[in-house]
């Protein structure tokens, strides 16, 4: 029996087939047949964390809210129509996942089955609720701001492809740390405009 397709050539394949300029997100979806929504959330995460694709979050960011959501409810994966419909670039995304690649397949190297609670069915719920959390924060307008919450889910869908706890947790720390910054980031926002409007008026 021939071994599995690593995911990092799955994706390249995945995007390389078609002649169209461009690649709708529901061709994306129907051209997965295994593993569809950790390799969805994969998919949708990557554009955040490379440069190269302009308003990436924009397009991605309500795919990974969708997808996020119905984990959290325990569902299968899917999108709708008005989802589905949008598309990138089918050469900037092939591109993007060139670049990504050789470190996709470094990772998956050392993805090991361990600590199964963390990728079990209910936890996967709880995963989902903080996915669309981090989904959301992906969408805001901040920049550089969805590199974080993009990494987090980036991270636990791969924990969940290959069973591994180890990266789950990790994926948690760094949901914390995207959390902490981004109410940081608005916090000193909202500071600094509370304190101009006040100057102002003085």
């Amino acid at each position: 029996m021939s071994d599995p397709i690593p995911l990092s050539q799955q994706l390249l394949r995945l995007v390389h087939n078609g002649d169209s300029e461009r690649v709708s997100l529901g061709d994306l979806v129907n051209g997965i047949k295994t593993h569809a929504r950790a390799t969805l959330l994969i998919l949708f995460a990557l554009p955040n964390l490379l440069p190269g694709l302009p308003g990436t979050s924009a397009v991605t960011g309500l795919p990974l809210v969708y997808l996020t959501f119905q984990m959290m409810l325990g569902r299968e994966a899917w999108l709708p129509g008005f989802i589905a419909n949008r598309s990138l670039l089918r050469s900037n995304l092939l591109a993007l996942l060139t670049k990504a690649e050789p470190h996709l397949a470094r990772i998956e190297r050392v993805l090991h089955p361990r600590m199964a609670a963390l990728s079990s069915e209910n936890a996967q719920r709880i995963l989902g609720g903080i996915g669309v959390l981090l989904s959301v924060l992906v969408m805001l307008p901040i920049p550089l701001g969805n590199f974080l919450p993009a990494l987090a889910i980036l991270i636990a869908a791969l924990g969940l492809l290959g069973n591994d706890g180890y990266f789950i947790l990790a994926a948690a720390v760094v949901a914390v740390t995207a959390v902490i910054v981004l109410v940081g980031v608005y916090w000193a926002v909202i500071t600094a405009v509370i304190y101009m409007a006040f100057s102002t008026r003085a």
